[in-house]
């Protein structure tokens, strides 16, 4: 077997490893919470050494960090939208944001993600850091770059962060709150659907063509 091939093999079973880390180390974070979990808990249910474990991410809040972050990796905002020739299409560019962004955060594993990010602020600073950098903040810029078009070209008067701002309000109302608080159950696809048209319409009669 050539050294390249074995190369290959190294790094997929380090990628495999991995992944079974990060498994265990949210599961075992969400069950018994952060500051409960040992590092020997998350490498028994991982199936690893703790030599193992470290070498991969050198202490707990790292491996707390990468769980975060590959959550967050889901909930990006498409980059593949249409031109805005009209308000018919800003519409649909909004309700597909909106259905798009409702759909990945409401699973219930971003949404533990999210519980587990507030619940560990002050023990774990960083991982709050990472869910605002990897989700939060993408997430609005790439809305903001829409309403900025939106605005460029003729289709709304308004400034384009109190745009966002209004649109991300009026899709989520208290849905995430009532999410992790476990007090409402995830929508279905069609309330999504339907949650996203009704931000969407009520958002362009917020901000009507200029003139």
């Amino acid at each position: 077997m050539s050294p390249k091939i074995e190369l290959r093999e190294d790094d997929a079973e380090r990628h495999e490893v991995r992944k079974r880390i990060l498994g265990a180390a949210l599961s075992a974070f969400t069950e018994g919470g952060y500051a409960q979990t040992s590092t020997l808990e998350i490498a028994t249910r991982a199936r690893v050494s703790k030599r193992e474990l470290y070498s991969l991410f050198g202490n707990k809040e790292a491996m707390l960090v990468a769980c975060i972050t590959e959550r967050a990796e889901r909930i990006k905002a498409p980059t593949d939208l249409p031109a805005l020739r009209d308000r018919e299409m800003l519409s649909k560019v909004l309700t597909a944001f909106g259905t798009k962004l409702l759909t990945e955060t409401t699973d219930p594993v971003v949404v533990a993600v999210f519980r587990l990010a507030i619940s560990e602020a002050v023990h774990a600073p960083k991982v709050a850091h990472a869910l605002d950098n990897i989700a939060r903040k993408p997430i609005r810029e790439s809305l903001r770059t829409i309403m900025t078009n939106a605005r460029s070209t003729g289709l709304v008067a308004g400034e384009p962060d109190a745009m966002t701002e209004t649109f991300l309000g009026l899709l989520w109302g208290d849905l995430m709150t009532g999410l992790l608080l476990q007090a409402t159950d995830r929508p279905s696809t069609g309330e999504v659907a339907r949650r996203a048209g009704e931000a969407s319409t009520a958002f362009l009669r917020l901000y009507p063509k200029p003139g």
